[in-house]
């Protein structure tokens, strides 16, 4: 496991994610002082040689005060309105900030839409790769004055665990309120910190429910969560503390003695395999024969309409759907060749015995990814 650590300090191209109460309060808005030592930390990072591309919240958090709201507002246009005014002010204070080392920044505004939308997904890994190029430095958050509750990835950790992937990334370090993943209630004086993770599997039975600081969505299950989702896909990560953020991302050569440390399960796949995966929008489900499944799982076969018995939701050819087990489990999910409307008349059926027209597969392999 000290690889891992090693690999995260080594890491060429990293993503940092930050959470809102560790910029922010809810009495006095953004905390000058936390930000500047955040951004203290990511410099000497940066100036160490890596690329360091920072996804942030706190937009939200830090129009409360402004606004003269004493917590987070339930309702979504009151939410929409406080993230309006806090997007300029958190903007405003990364380019002070990093501007005391000369460095340019540059702000991304991403919703679910972007990720969901193959075309979306691919413009903004040109736009983040582009940035870094340039050498400014990325400063990602969801879009949360026009996101809604159908339209939000929901939080920034999974965000964090996206944009990882999408640009490339050697590292993923969340950070929090929280020095890293524990057996039991952190404040529980007999809970021990969980140093290194070997695979996520192994949390089982281990409780992530925590209360949460009211200032931000996430939680250490949405970190574990995106954890599991960026490590399964070759990315080591690195759940700490704000207060611990050049610990964090120290450069030596054991790498970061803090925190917990989850190894890179997987390997690195496709960005197109990793947008089915974890972020496309499914439409639709597919019931598959026990043949159809060992074919699909096992043999890595493209589906063909003889496999499939069953068909449910509205959607079109292109559109995402997930592949179910004669007991209703999701095995795959893979873009689907043809409207919902016309299988009804294939399923079950052999190739031959369809139409010229219809004889192509339902979701071919290179459009596939086992679950």
């Amino acid at each position: 496991m000290t690889s891992t650590r090693s690999a995260i300090g080594g890491a060429r191209r990293i993503v940092v994610k930050v959470g809102s109460s560790s910029l922010t309060s809810l009495t006095g808005g953004l905390d000058p002082a936390r930000l500047d030592s955040l951004v203290d930390a990511l410099m000497a990072r940066r100036e160490a040689g890596s690329q360091v591309v920072l996804v942030s919240s706190g937009a939200i958090a830090a129009g409360l005060a402004p606004l003269q709201l004493r917590k987070r507002p339930r309702d979504l246009a009151t939410q929409q309105a406080a993230a309006s005014v806090g997007q300029l002010l958190l903007a405003h204070a990364y380019s002070a900030s990093f501007a005391r080392f000369g460095q340019g920044i540059g702000q991304v505004l991403l919703t679910a839409d972007d990720m969901i939308r193959r075309s979306n997904y691919r413009n903004a890994q040109r736009t983040l790769e582009r940035l870094l190029q340039l050498g400014s430095l990325p400063v990602v958050n969801e879009n949360d004055t026009v996101a809604t509750a159908e339209i939000r990835v929901g939080d920034n950790d999974r965000l964090a665990a996206l944009v990882a992937h999408i640009v490339g990334a050697d590292a993923l370090v969340l950070l929090s309120d929280v020095d890293g993943l524990y057996d039991g209630d952190p404040l529980d004086p007999g809970s021990s910190l969980i140093s290194e993770v070997d695979d996520p599997s192994e949390l089982a039975g281990v409780s992530v429910t925590r209360p949460g600081s009211g200032l931000g969505t996430g939680g250490m299950a949405t970190k574990v969560t995106a954890a599991a989702m960026a490590s399964a896909a070759g990315i080591p990560v690195l759940l700490s503390t704000a207060e611990e953020t050049a610990a964090a991302v120290d450069t030596g050569p054991d790498g970061p003695k803090v925190g917990t440390a989850f190894r890179a399960s997987g390997r690195r796949m496709s960005a197109r395999r990793f947008w089915l995966r974890h972020a496309a929008d499914v439409r639709g489900a597919l019931d598959l024969d026990e043949g159809a499944v060992e074919a699909v799982r096992t043999r890595r076969r493209s589906l063909l309409a003889a496999g499939v018995h069953g068909v449910s939701g509205d959607f079109v050819a292109g559109d995402v759907v997930e592949l179910l087990a004669p007991h209703g489990r999701a095995i795959a999910r893979g873009v689907v060749s043809y409207d919902a409307t016309e299988l009804p008349s294939m399923i079950g059926r052999r190739t031959r015995e369809l139409p010229p027209e219809q004889r192509r597969e339902l979701v071919h392999a290179d459009d596939l990814v086992t679950m």
